[in-house]
């Protein structure tokens, strides 16, 4: 958490991540077509930072449970946001890699939160301009509502109802020295997620 932060809640504990990953891997399998390539026609696309954790923790879970070769793609939708300009810093832009072909793919786009549905419009900005794919779904770790697009779902983790002023903090051992979630309020300087 950041210095200014103050806890107000500990939702998901490292033991809870792993049992709802586990839980949304099994969701995915079934959107892949059992008589199609998966390599070929599916694709899982992490959103940076924490959204590529967890893609490559679905991707793997996909492999070992289900014998699935699923591509994974990273994507950095930063520069697409309706909001960049707004902002009072430059923000940080990370790498995008998709090694594959999006046009009549089916994807899955991983994120850890949804908040006002923001990153989810720029992140499908970004993919229709590297191509058609044949569908794209939304799986976010957490739903903390206030939506200002109309951006939904497909697959949630949890949904976690916030108030202004309150933000749910994903932690991933990749990423960060802990590993859950956190409902924090924040002094209202803190960047907003999408």
């Amino acid at each position: 958490m950041e210095p200014t932060d103050h806890v107000k809640a500990h939702l998901m504990t490292a033991a809870d991540l792993q049992r709802v990953l586990d839980r949304m891997a099994r969701q995915v399998a079934e959107f892949v077509d059992p008589s199609a390539d998966a390599t070929a026609t599916f694709g899982l696309v992490g959103l940076q930072t924490r959204g590529v954790h967890l893609a490559r923790r679905l991707q793997q879970r996909l492999h070992d449970d289900d014998g699935l070769a699923v591509p994974l793609g990273i994507l950095d939708a930063t520069m697409y946001r309706d909001d960049v300009r707004l902002r009072r810093t430059r923000p940080e832009v990370k790498p995008t890699d998709i090694p594959f072909d999006v046009t009549g793919r089916h994807l899955v786009l991983v994120d850890d939160v949804l908040y006002t549905g923001r990153t989810g419009r720029s992140a499908l900005d970004a993919l229709m301009d590297m191509g058609r794919p044949a569908s794209v779904r939304m799986l976010v770790m957490i739903d903390r509502g206030l939506r200002e697009l109309p951006i939904a779902p497909d697959i949630v983790g949890r949904e976690v109802p916030t108030l202004p002023g309150e933000e749910v903090r994903v932690r991933l051992r990749e990423e960060d020295a802990r590993e859950g979630v956190w409902l924090v309020a924040t002094d209202g300087t803190g960047a907003r997620a999408g």
